[in-house]
C-alpha cells in the first residue's frame, strides 16, 4: 500500500469528480469529504469539493475547471470512471497530480454505443437522453497524450462496466494499485484512502468509518 506522503509539497485541496450518471452524494464522494476532514492542513481540514456534475461532458468539464481555479493551483484531482477521464483532462492541462479510479478510456467510443438511450440520475432525479453531442464533446476533450508521473491508477479486475486492461495500457508507467476482484464502483475505496491522500502529499492515519462519512454528509 502506498501510504507515505509523496516527495512533493502537500496539496491545499482535493477536487473529486464522480462518474457518469452518479452524484456528489455517492459513497466515494462522501468518503473523500470524510477523509479530507481528518487531514490537518495548517490548522484547518483539507479543502475538498465534490460537485454534482452536469451530464453533458463539456459543461461538466467547465464546472470542474471553475472549481479547480477556486481551490488553487496546488490541488489533487480524484476521479472515478468518467470523472477519471475529466480528472485526466484537467491534470494534463494544468500539470496537476491525479488519482484515477477505474477511469474511462476513450469514452467517446463508449458513449457512442449509448446514443438515444434514456437515463435517470438516482441522486438528482434528472432524466436525459444520450445525444451525438455527448460523443462529440468527449472527443474534443480527450488529451493527445498522458504524462504517467502525474497519476495514481486504482483498478478493479472485475470491473463489470469497463475493461480494466484498457486503462492499464493507457496509463502505462504510472503508479498503479490493482484490486483483484474489485468492481467498477471500487467499493473498497476506504481501504485505499491513505494511498489516495499520499499521492497529494498527505498522511491519513485515521481512516474514516461509515459513521464519520454520514456525519460529514449531514454537515454539508
Amino acid at each position: 500500500m502506498l501510504s507515505q506522503p509523496s516527495a512533493t509539497s502537500p496539496v491545499d485541496g482535493v477536487l473529486y469528480l464522480h462518474g457518469f450518471n452518479s452524484g456528489s452524494e455517492s459513497p466515494k464522494a462522501r468518503l473523500m469529504r470524510a477523509a479530507c476532514a481528518r487531514i490537518d492542513h495548517f490548522g484547518r481540514p483539507l479543502a475538498c469539493l465534490t460537485p454534482q456534475l452536469p451530464h453533458h461532458p463539456q459543461a461538466a468539464y467547465e464546472m470542474a475547471e471553475r472549481l479547480l481555479r477556486s481551490l488553487g493551483e496546488n490541488t489533487l484531482l480524484v476521479g472515478s470512471s468518467m470523472g477519471g477521464f475529466l480528472a485526466t483532462c484537467l491534470a494534463e492541462r494544468f500539470a496537476l497530480p491525479a488519482v484515477v479510479i477505474n477511469p474511462a478510456v476513450e469514452p467517446a467510443r463508449l458513449v457512442d454505443q449509448w446514443q438515444g438511450m434514456a437515463f435517470v440520475n438516482d441522486y438528482t432525479g434528472e432524466r436525459f437522453v444520450i445525444e451525438a453531442s455527448h460523443r462529440d464533446e468527449l472527443k474534443a476533450l480527450t488529451p493527445g497524450r498522458l504524462t504517467p508521473q502525474r497519476y495514481l491508477l486504482l483498478l478493479g479486475t472485475a470491473d463489470e462496466t469497463l475493461d480494466c486492461r484498457d486503462a492499464f495500457q493507457a496509463y502505462a508507467g504510472c503508479r498503479t494499485l490493482i484490486l483483484p476482484g474489485g468492481d467498477h464502483g471500487f467499493s473498497r475505496l476506504r481501504d485505499f484512502l491513505p494511498a489516495v491522500l499520499a499521492h497529494g502529499g498527505h498522511r491519513l492515519d485515521n481512516v474514516p468509518s461509515a459513521v464519520d462519512e454520514a456525519a460529514v454528509t449531514r454537515s454539508l
